[in-house]
């Protein structure tokens, strides 16, 4: 016998518009979508707030904050994981990449030493059936890093694996055109003297040099021969994104210019901007803002990086702006087109035969507030 719920009197949010409907669950799926109130017995009435597609989560290195909550402290991995899945779904998303860093460039880091657990966790985790959200690798690699090719072969195989983003810090370009903005960043993150950034920055533009363009055709060579979906990072200028398309990267992570992510769109990467650029009002980097991206219609895809809760609010927060983007478009930047992108076909908007991933909202002054979220029809927060 199928399980089937009513979710009713909802401003459901679909591809295309919204309206004051009904969605009937079953066996995990979207098996019907009604417009108009809904007066059946036993159907969950949502008092006219929003209904939307489960949000998905291509870029988050949230987990490592909870492997190593402070400077020194090493907590237990499942731990980690959980703590940190409970934060993801409490943020309306059912579908997350954790975005684990192959090429730590911080010199007193422990990103790869921490790689095998975060992966193994995560797998066994997901495996047990303990989290709420679904849980996708992205292996996120620094291409600079003289391991970085060697370890990506060793992860590249596990199953979890579903997005590889290549990437290249190094001062002078990308990011950090400006020398001055690396020295800020690195210098507060790390807590370097002036002596021991000046030696930092040697090294990282030696190892760019003898590294990145060799690890960078190796790795996406790899990754197109598995079918999995590349994404390039901190493209800044024409060059750049000519060299990414060629590559036949599919998405765009933090084009740092608005040459770089009108090319992207044009030659068909989807531009990828931080959520929290979006509720902070511009980029930590000095570089383009998201919302700017948005005004020339080039801003496809939304990500909360570092701060889970950022994803929905930034979205909304687009839909209020003067830019073209009505809420069905700005709900799309979190679920439709990122879950496309990933090459993820049965999720990420509320039509009928997808998955019944959805999360029940309320908003009130840019502030999104999760009432609650199913994945697969099962409600998990």
């Amino acid at each position: 016998m199928s399980a089937e719920q009513i979710l009713g009197n909802a401003r459901i949010v679909t591809a295309d518009r919204e309206f004051l409907g009904s969605v009937l669950l079953r066996d995990g799926l979207i098996a019907a979508v009604e417009e108009g109130p809904c007066q059946v017995p036993g159907a969950l009435d949502l008092g006219g707030d929003y209904l939307l597609p489960g949000l998905i989560e291509l870029h988050t290195d949230n987990l490592e904050k909870h492997m190593s909550p402070r400077p020194g402290v090493d907590w237990p991995s499942m731990s980690a994981v959980l703590t940190h899945d409970a934060q993801i779904v409490a943020a309306g998303i059912t579908t997350v990449f954790d975005a684990l860093a192959i090429g730590d460039i911080n010199p007193r880091g422990k990103r790869m030493q921490q790689l095998p657990a975060m992966l193994e966790a995560i797998a066994a985790a997901e495996q047990a059936g303990h989290t709420r959200a679904e849980h996708r690798l992205h292996l996120r690699c620094e291409l600079g890093h003289p391991d970085t090719l060697a370890a990506f072969r060793d992860l590249v195989e596990h199953p979890l694996v579903q997005l590889v983003s290549v990437m290249d810090h190094s001062p002078g370009q990308r990011q950090f055109a400006k020398e001055e903005k690396y020295r800020e960043y690195y210098m507060g993150k790390y807590h370097l003297s002036t002596e021991e950034m000046d030696r930092f920055i040697e090294e990282q533009m030696a190892n760019s040099r003898e590294f990145s363009d060799r690890h960078r055709r190796a790795i996406v060579e790899d990754c197109g021969a598995r079918g999995l979906s590349v994404a390039s990072h901190d493209d800044a200028t024409l060059a750049h994104v000519q060299e990414s398309a060629g590559f036949g990267m599919s998405i765009a992570e933090f084009p740092t210019t608005l040459e770089a992510a009108r090319a992207s769109h044009e030659l068909g990467l989807k531009v990828l901007m931080g959520a929290p650029n979006i509720v902070r009002g511009g980029s930590h980097s000095g570089n383009i803002a998201a919302a700017e991206l948005a005004r020339h219609g080039v801003l496809d895809i939304l990500s909360s990086d570092y701060y889970p809760s950022s994803l929905l609010q930034a979205a909304l927060l687009l839909a209020g702006q003067d830019n073209g983007y009505d809420l069905p478009q700005a709900i799309a930047t979190v679920s439709r087109v990122p879950a496309r992108a990933a090459g993820l076909d049965d999720r990420g908007e509320i039509r009928v035969g997808l998955r019944a991933d959805l999360v029940h909202a309320r908003g009130h002054d840019g502030q999104a507030m999760i009432q609650q979220v199913w994945r697969q029809a099962k409600r998990v927060f």
